[in-house]
């Protein structure tokens, strides 16, 4: 049987051609009677009488025993399905003319009716078979189909994994042939198996004495370049015997082109044949090799193109990475221009920074995110391979790997979906020392221990979607490791020079003195020299600027005496109240509960007093021990009742402060009293509001930062003063600065913590009341006030923050 598959997956890329060995012998007389019988049954009555196996085509010893068994009837009128139609080409007439030149009819003959698959037998019968001009003619008519479609097949730019399923089984349907093999030469000059069919098992097992007689035998024939014809079971007896261990004829046809031998196609064909026929074998084997050739001329071109490709592509990365000295951009070139030249999905550098590294650049992206999950995964999966310093290569597999790194890859994988993931640590390459120096030779890099030196980092390459050939992929990953190591450790370390940004900028600034540009440049040192000069010399007012608020004298703020319900606001803002007026009403659901159980009790305590005085007044018919028990009982309910009432009276008065009055005459100075109060639970000694009495005089309480404090009490020992003058302005009216005074007995001696400023020291500053009543505000507003300290030189007036901020950071 011949058994073959495509590696491509393309429609006819293996045959399938299966016939029974006993047809003419066993059956014999049954094909006889397809004599009479139309084409259609003829066909079925065949398959009927085939191995039982069903084909997707007709094969061509088929028609050949339609053509010679089967008479003349209906023969021609129809073509079989597996006939195809195409335009010779010249190499295919060649191979035809060339193959038919011998003993067509030996050549046909040779294959048998309907077993081109078969084992040879030794107890077969070679039976002759009669053939006649018109099955020779469509014999021709199939063969030339086969060639001129392996000659369609050469130009057709196919891979090799396309090319030689397609080129073998159509050669081994040709011929008729029991199978067949593809043997090409590497780089090594050794044979390698590129696709078989039906070939022997004893023959491709290693190790074994047929298969080293075997491949003397073809290895020796591929160097020759030489086509060849080995009996079965044949060969020297020599130390390095060498022959054919097989029950079939070897048909050896050579590859080669322009004078380099490539290999050589090998066919197992059946030795019970003509030598004439046998020849024809060859020869028509010879011109197939002639035509594969072609092929291969094709293949070494576009290797060659895309070799020159390649290279163009090289250079221009190697440019690219060793064009700058920056590392974040070196490292960004690298990325984007080393998953270009590799091909893949995406490439990412990592920088190993003390014990970890972190990823620099990810092709296609422009900023990284350091949080992400899958950068997080890549940064573990990275130092943990470069703190083992081997190459990881994963496939999918994570066997024989690290229980650290088989963990962390897991994880990765997980995230980014990667089929084929590289993580390769960047070494730094070493350099030569010492004596080497005399020769030039010093600094350069020693190649013989190239990537044995510190690692400095890790290239990680990634295949999500595309399906690089693995030699493809480990070369162009190589190859972007080779340049992209040398780049990142040039730039590392011009990048670790000890002041570098400083020196790169001054290396930028030299322009500033070229000859066009020194005027220029004299000019804006001269200004920068008067500016300092000005900051130094000319003074300006030293003000210590602080927030406050306007209060008034007389204020006072309205407590809720009980816990209770807000349920109704008698006042909003700006509302003038007196003394005693309500101003919000609460109810609280557990002081009227108690009242009611009170009152409950009172009347309870009421009803036994007046069973007991009832008692009481027959009392002359009772004895005197019973009166005496009456009496005592009557003082003790009185007792109880007036301790109750008196209790009542308590809860009533408490119930009294479910309504909160104004302490003081004023007006309400709170902002949306009603939105803030109503229908919300308040709890005892909570501020509800204040009132202001606006008759009296006000003041503003200012705060004022205590880092600025130093600078007050500087001026004020220094100067000797009592009261220190103030400007401020309203935020009602911050177009209008007021002036007032702070005597120095108003500023706190302690500092005080504010939730928007820190610590503050709080200071009262008298207002100018007479200016103060012409805005009329209101108690509350807030207000921004400048504390003057004298004069002082403009640069520290402006920048003494500035400085006190970078003393404070520094020290």
């Amino acid at each position: 049987m011949i058994v073959g598959c495509s590696q491509s997956g393309r429609p006819g890329g293996g045959a399938c051609l299966r016939s029974s060995r006993g047809l003419v012998g066993e059956r014999e007389n049954e094909f006889r009677e397809l004599s009479d019988m139309s084409l259609d049954k003829r066909l079925y009555k065949m398959y009927k009488l085939s191995s039982g196996n069903r084909c997707n085509r007709f094969s061509l010893c088929f028609q050949r025993c339609r053509s010679s068994r089967v008479g003349g009837k209906d023969r021609g009128n129809r073509r079989f399905p597996c006939q195809r139609h195409s335009s010779p080409a010249k190499n295919a007439n060649s191979a035809f003319e060339a193959t038919s030149s011998g003993d067509l009819s030996g050549f046909l003959s040779s294959v048998g009716p309907l077993d081109i698959s078969a084992p040879f037998s030794p107890e077969q019968s070679d039976r002759p078979m009669s053939v006649n001009q018109q099955t020779v003619e469509e014999t021709k008519a199939q063969i030339r189909g086969l060639v001129n479609e392996i000659a369609a097949l050469t130009k057709s730019g196919a891979t090799a994994s396309e090319f030689y399923p397609e080129l073998l089984s159509k050669i081994i349907t040709a011929l008729a042939a029991a199978g067949g093999a593809v043997w090409m030469l590497d780089e090594d000059q050794q044979l390698r198996l590129q696709y078989q069919i039906n070939a022997e098992p004893s023959i491709l097992t290693e190790g074994t004495e047929d298969a080293d007689r075997h491949n003397r035998l073809i290895r020796r024939a591929a160097a020759s370049g030489q086509s060849l014809l080995v009996p079965p079971y044949s060969g020297t007896t020599d130390g390095d015997a060498e022959g054919n261990p097989t029950r079939y004829l070897l048909v050896l046809g050579a590859l080669q082109h322009d004078g380099q031998k490539d290999g050589l196609i090998e066919i197992f064909q059946r030795p019970d044949t003509a030598p004439d026929t046998q020849r024809g074998y060859l020869r028509f084997l010879q011109q197939m090799c002639e035509l594969a050739a072609e092929w291969l001329r094709s293949q070494k071109l576009r290797t060659l193109g895309d070799r020159q490709t390649l290279w163009q592509q090289a250079d221009s990365f190697a440019r690219a990475a060793h064009e700058s000295l920056d590392l974040k951009e070196t490292a960004a070139i690298v990325a984007n221009e080393g998953r270009r030249l590799i091909g893949c999905d995406r490439v990412s550098v990592a920088i190993k920074k003390g014990g970890k590294c972190k990823v620099e650049a990810i092709s296609g992206q422009d900023t990284i995110e350091n949080r992400s999950n899958i950068v997080a995964a890549l940064n573990v999966l990275a130092t943990r391979v470069v703190a083992a310093g081997e190459p990881l290569w994963h496939d999918g597999s994570t066997e024989d790997l690290p229980p650290q790194i088989e963990e962390a890859l897991e994880d990765y994988v997980d995230l980014s979906y990667g089929r084929n993931l590289a993580v390769l640590p960047l070494r730094e390459p070493q350099r030569k020392l010492g004596q080497e120096a005399e020769m030039g030779a010093a600094g350069e890099v020693d190649r013989d221990d190239a990537h044995r030196g510190e690692v400095i980092g890790a290239l990680i390459v990634e295949q999500i979607e595309t399906d690089l050939p693995p030699e493809i992929f480990r070369q162009r990953c190589d190859l972007v490791y080779e340049h992209g190591t040398r780049a990142i450790a040039n730039s590392q370390a011009h990048s670790n020079l000890f002041l570098m940004p400083v020196w790169r900028t001054l290396g930028r600034a030299t322009w500033v003195l070229r000859a066009r540009t020194l005027p220029k440049t004299l000019g804006v040192i001269g200004a920068i020299a008067a500016l300092i000069c000005g900051l130094i010399f000319i003074p300006m007012e030293f003000d210590l600027e602080a927030d406050g608020t306007l209060k008034a004298e007389a204020r006072r703020e309205v407590f809720a005496g009980i816990d209770g319900e807000v349920r109704e606001v008698l006042v909003d803002h700006n509302s003038i109240v007196q003394a005693g007026d309500p101003l919000v009403k609460m109810i609280n659901p557990d002081i009227g509960i108690e009242l009611e159980d009170l009152r409950g009790q009172i009347r309870t305590t009421m009803a036994e007093l007046q069973r007991i005085r009832t008692q009481s007044r027959s009392r002359s018919q009772l004895k005197a021990t019973e009166r005496r028990a009456i009496e005592l009982e009557e003082v003790e309910v009185q007792t109880k009742l007036e301790a109750q009432r008196a209790k009542l009276k308590l809860k009533e008065q408490r119930a009294e402060d479910l309504v909160v009055r104004s302490p003081i005459d004023g007006i309400v100075v709170s902002w949306e009293v009603e939105k803030m109060l109503l229908n919300r639970p308040i709890q005892t000694g909570q501020v509800l509001m204040e009132i202001a009495d606006l008759s009296k005089p006000m003041y503003l309480e200012i705060e004022m930062p205590e880092k600025r404090e130093g600078h007050l009490d500087e001026f004020i020992h220094d100067n000797k003063v009592q009261t220190l003058d103030v400007d401020y302005i309203l935020a009602s009216n911050p177009d209008e600065p007021l002036p007032a005074k702070l005597p120095v007995e108003n500023i706190s001696l302690r500092a005080e913590t504010n939730e928007e400023h820190g610590s503050v020291i709080k200071m009262r500053v008298l207002p100018d009341l007479e200016a103060l009543k012409k805005l009329s505000p209101s108690p509350g507003t807030k207000l921004t006030a400048d504390v003057k300290c004298g004069k002082r030189a403009s640069g520290f007036v402006l920048l003494h923050e500035v400085f006190e901020w970078a003393y404070k950071f520094a020290f």
